[in-house]
């Protein structure tokens, strides 16, 4: 694994440690999973980004959507096991 300098304030440094320690785990081991994780939320975040994206250009193509609150109350009656009909896609309004 190649070596990669940080240079850390030394309050953050600090905090690390300190957090390293309660967890049990080496301020290597606790800066390399902090690295991870924030890494795993940029990509879902990025997903998450990309997917709104292809929605508006969905939108934008065939210039139909469904209502919010349609979706959200189809989506209510369906967690509480009750059947509902599927919201449909309306014209929108300009």
């Amino acid at each position: 694994m190649p070596a990669v300098t940080l240079k850390l304030p030394e309050e953050l440094k600090k905090r690390i440690n300190n957090l390293a320690a309660a967890s049990g785990k080496s301020p290597h081991a606790f800066m390399l999973d902090a690295l991870a994780a924030q890494a795993a939320r940029e990509e879902l975040r990025g997903a998450f980004v990309a997917s709104a994206l292809e929605a508006r250009q969905e939108v934008a193509r065939y210039g139909k959507a469904m209502a919010a609150a349609d979706v959200h109350k189809w989506l209510l009656a369906r967690a509480a096991g009750r059947k509902a009909a599927r919201p449909r896609a309306r014209k929108l309004l300009k």
